[in-house]
């Protein structure tokens, strides 16, 4: 708080709170003017605890706008729209935790596991924001996911049919690791004999625009060594991917209806790729390092039960051998 005496013999009193500054001009003696300082005050107070989740929501948005992705933002206003209004027009003040669950549990009522967390995690982040205080329980443990890995058939079948197509650089990259968002952001100048630099994504913006920025973590931003052939074509076309990022899916979901096999994203090719590093021994924290992974636990979590799977082949195909050692001279 600062007050300052004018020379009409006024006290100006200037005071942040929350964000807002409290100007005033009085003339009365400084105990007085602190009094009334006060008074401004709990009227600020009463006001932030009128608050609704609403308010409260787009409020903690705008305040992280300049340091999260457009993507995250998006994801965000998403979430809003799919609130109650019940619990949107909800007093901060007044939400308790049974609140939350029941909205958690409506909201869960026809979305993904996922998307369930997200919200979860939102709510809990603007509460937080707003009420320290308050405690909020946790979701229960997710049931494990097996994500599907394709087989090297299916793969190589994918990619034979995308042959000469706009689709076969993308198809191949995602085939070494890359995401989509960071194929359809790479030029040519990222790429030197063989090396690829990952730097930056395109990702879907709060306005439904198509926007670059930064990789998803510092780990994303990395160097990749891709076939020779490969960075001979793109250098030849002079470009990578000029499409829009939803025609490579769309071109991959019907070619595997096409061919018959088990549908799988783009993103499933990141899986692939791990799964073959690890039948080739190499080690997780080079995988780690080539897929852009900030943790072993990111990647393990999600890739291994094909690692697994991999390994049992190798015991299987050790255990034919010492056969083969032990009872060759056995008819």
């Amino acid at each position: 708080m600062k007050i300052e005496k004018l020379p009409s013999g006024s006290y100006r009193i200037r005071k942040m709170y929350k964000g807002h500054q409290i100007v005033t001009d009085y003339k009365p003696t400084q105990k007085e003017a602190i009094k009334l300082m006060a008074e401004e005050l709990d009227k600020v107070k009463t006001k932030r605890k009128r608050i609704t989740f609403r308010d409260a929501a787009e409020e903690y948005i705008e305040s992280k706008r300049n340091v999260l992705s457009p993507s995250t933002i998006r994801g965000y206003s998403w979430i809003i729209k799919g609130i109650s209004d019940v619990f949107l027009d909800k007093a901060i003040r007044d939400i308790e935790q049974m609140d939350i669950q029941r909205e958690i549990n409506r909201f869960a009522a026809d979305r993904s596991p996922k998307t369930v967390r997200n919200c979860h995690g939102f709510i809990s982040a603007v509460l937080y924001t707003f009420r320290p205080d308050i405690k909020i329980t946790t979701l229960s443990q997710k049931a494990k996911n097996e994500p599907y890995i394709p087989s090297d058939e299916d793969v190589r079948r994918v990619l034979e049919c995308a042959r000469g197509t706009e689709y076969e650089i993308p198809l191949v990259l995602a085939c070494y690791g890359m995401r989509r968002s960071e194929i359809c952001a790479l030029e040519v100048d990222d790429i030197k004999d063989d090396v690829v630099t990952i730097n930056k994504a395109v990702v879907l913006g709060e306005n439904k625009q198509w926007v670059v920025k930064t990789t998803k973590t510092t780990s994303s931003t990395r160097k990749v060594v891709i076939p020779s052939w490969l960075a001979d074509k793109i250098r030849e076309k002079g470009y990578v991917y000029k499409g829009h990022p939803n025609r490579i899916t769309t071109f991959l979901y019907n070619t595997e209806k096409k061919l018959g096999i088990e549908k799988f994203s783009m993103h499933k090719l990141r899986h692939y790729f791990a799964s073959r590093m690890s039948a080739m021994y190499i080690p997780d924290e080079d995988i780690m390092r080539m897929g852009g992974w900030q943790t072993d636990g990111v990647m393990k979590s999600v890739y291994s039960h094909a690692m697994q799977d991999e390994a049992m082949q190798a015991l299987r195909e050790a255990s034919r051998r010492l056969n083969d050692i032990v009872f060759k001279e056995i008819p």
